[in-house]
């Protein structure tokens, strides 16, 4: 339950930051112009540069730090995800703040389908930063419920972490729509229009900065009261019951 407000917030880097991208200028040199949604693939390849760092480097490095095999524990590993992603909001909302910003600069205000001048790349930031919160995060859930379920059910561990990201996109679509009514009602205006530069994603972003510290400090109170499940010692004591049932062999 804890990890449902990581996947909310991972649903944005496909929704909202590529409507973010297809207000702003998408040309590369004269004549080429990129896809919004295409900058989603730099965090494919944040992911793919970045796990053999982690492997190679920082895994080495902790555990010399801290003694653990893999370095920091799984549940570290999830939080340090989840406090990336928080970071990927801010920047995320500071930069909708400076979009904005030069759309009324620019005089763009009531241009909905006017390019602002302002580079698609700025959005870079909180697409890698999402691609790091990945490597941290996602590859941890998977270990947790692979490593941490019983024997007989690992491969529902496996589904239950890929409903993470499904039960968090329903959220994240009900979270919008009583944003929604209740920013409409609101003397500052709505939250979410057709028009970009009259809305308030910045606002959204922020909220769901905060609410992701909320549940990150909620997270980590629960991780601290979690006993992992020690697959060896377990085996341990199987052996020793089993070797204290034996009858003696006669000498």
């Amino acid at each position: 339950m804890a990890c449902l407000m990581y996947g909310v917030v991972f649903a944005q880097s496909s929704t909202f930051f590529t409507k973010q991208g297809s207000t702003m200028d998408r040309k590369i040199g004269t004549h080429f112009e990129i896809p919004a949604a295409s900058l989603q693939c730099f965090t494919s390849l944040s992911i793919l540069l970045l796990v053999p760092v982690y492997d190679r480097i920082f895994v080495p490095i902790a555990r010399r730090l801290t003694g653990n095999e893999r370095g920091i524990t799984m549940l570290q590993r999830i939080g340090t995800g989840m406090f990336f992603s928080i970071i990927s909001m801010i920047v995320a909302a500071l930069i909708e703040i400076r979009r904005i910003k030069v759309a009324k600069d620019n005089g763009l205000i009531d241009l909905p389908n006017a390019t602002i001048p302002l580079s698609i790349f700025l959005l870079l930031p909180q697409y890698v930063l999402f691609g790091i919160a990945d490597v941290f995060a996602m590859v941890g859930m998977q270990e947790y419920f692979y490593d941490q379920m019983p024997d007989t059910m690992k491969s529902l561990g496996i589904a239950v972490n890929l409903s993470v990201v499904g039960v968090s996109s329903f959220i994240s679509s009900f979270l919008i729509s009583v944003t929604e009514k209740v920013s409409c009602r609101s003397k500052g205006g709505c939250w979410f229009t057709n028009n970009l530069n009259k809305a308030h994603l910045d606002y959204f972003y922020w909220l769901l900065a905060s609410l992701s510290a909320i549940n990150l400090c909620i997270y980590i109170f629960l991780a601290s009261c979690y006993q992992y499940k020690n697959a060896q010692k377990d085996i341990s004591n199987e052996d020793e019951e089993s070797l204290s049932g034996r009858p003696l062999l006669p000498s």
